[in-house]
């Protein structure tokens, strides 16, 4: 198959086929030798593919005339033992949800829901419903997209331009102003960010929010459930309120259970994988750090030493911790899918005003979904052991 000039593929002579690809032909060889005793290597030492993690490391290649002698490194699962995990756990008293807090609660809903109807008012306070019709004029120029009729603008929302609301109360129905405001100089279009504007206002009418009875029908619409009731809704509430206090109790506790669990339950780590985060942990302890900060550690023998074994430790811990959890998981019968994972990243982006593909693809070049999906294996662990032990 070797092609070279002046011959017909297979019609060279030996001897300069083997000049020219002996090198190529011997690294084949031996790669392939290697291979060989690779397989049977761990047939003998019974240790299946599976169970390796990472790749395998050659600490020992020495290319001699009559053999080639290696040494090579692989990595294994731990075998993690978590019988007794239980009593790691710390136990949780969870708070009471009075009656009280279920009913404040259900207020707050029942005017969240309220709405709006025509008042008898003359006069605008906070709090009501202006019913206006604006124009609004930059440089004695009417504004584009800055005037609406019959808009309804909650008094007290903020939902208008800095003190546009403010000259609103006083108003009264059939009422025209002028009201003059500037806009932010962060304000979203950056043609009029900044600038003094003035709007002719008219008031033409006042609402008010009419908050709801707490009945049967208020449940139905708040549970979206045509069988809800009051008692139904009541549950519900409770539920949540007590929720958001587990949450607010869990938090802490789990951090300090993650502690726990690493702290006591011992196996050994694999070499490969602590290495490897070492070096991540350093990478991202480095980037916190100033030029003069990076630059004094490397110059520092005794500093870098310290440097790199705080990292040791702390990749040491989070490796440990990854496998603990993994193994709980499986205890527990707990999983996430990727169907979670990317409805994260799509939230979180969302929450943030951010593209979500553009996003998702930057997890998923960089290898960083399976991390992700790690962190929420974990908090879902955690919480489910906690859950255990509160009371």
């Amino acid at each position: 198959t070797a092609e070279i000039k002046g011959f017909r593929k297979g019609k060279a002579p030996l001897a300069i086929v083997k000049k020219m690809y002996e090198k190529q032909i011997e690294d084949e060889a031996i790669n392939s030798l290697i291979q060989e005793e690779y397989e049977e290597a761990l047939k003998e030492l019974g240790i299946k593919k599976e169970d390796i993690i990472g790749e395998p490391v050659f600490t020992k290649f020495e290319r001699g005339d009559e053999k080639t002698e290696i040494e090579i490194k692989i990595s294994l699962k731990p075998d993690v033992k978590i019988e007794g995990y239980e009593e790691i756990i710390p136990e949780i008293e969870l708070p009471q949800i009075s009656e009280e807090d279920v009913e404040n609660k259900i207020k707050e809903y029942a005017k969240e829901v309220a709405e709006p109807v025509d008042s008898d008012k003359e006069v605008v306070e906070k709090g009501d419903i202006a019913v206006i019709d604006f124009v609004g004029y930059i440089d004695d120029k009417e504004m584009e997209n800055g005037s609406a009729d019959n808009y309804p603008l909650e008094i007290g929302s903020n939902t208008f331009i800095p003190g546009f609301e403010e000259q609103i109360i006083g108003m009264k129905v059939g009422e025209e102003k002028e009201i003059k405001v500037a806009f932010p100089e962060n304000y979203g279009a950056k043609e009029i960010a900044g600038k003094e504007a003035k709007f002719k206002v008219t008031l033409k009418k006042i609402q008010e929010k009419k908050v709801p009875e707490i009945d049967d029908e208020l449940a139905k619409k708040l549970l979206q459930k045509d069988d809800a009731d009051v008692e139904v809704l009541k549950d519900e509430i409770k539920k949540e309120l007590l929720n958001v206090k587990k949450t607010e109790l869990f938090t802490p506790k789990k951090a300090e259970l993650a502690e726990l669990l690493v702290e006591k339950i011992e196996f050994d780590l694999p070499d490969v994988i602590v290495d490897k985060e070492t070096e991540l942990t350093i990478n991202q302890k480095a980037q916190s750090l100033t030029a003069d900060e990076i630059k004094e550690i490397s110059e520092n023998e005794e500093k870098l030493k310290e440097f790199q074994e705080e990292a040791k430790k702390e990749a040491e811990k989070k490796v440990k911790l990854t496998f603990i959890i993994d193994e709980l998981a499986k205890v527990e019968n707990i999983s996430v899918s990727d169907e979670e994972v990317l409805q994260l990243i799509y939230f979180d982006a969302i929450r943030n005003g951010q593209d979500a593909e553009q996003i998702f693809n930057y997890y998923k070049d960089n290898n960083l979904l399976p991390a992700v999906k790690m962190s929420i294996l974990e908090d879902r662990v955690l919480t489910t052991l906690l859950d255990k032990k509160a009371k």
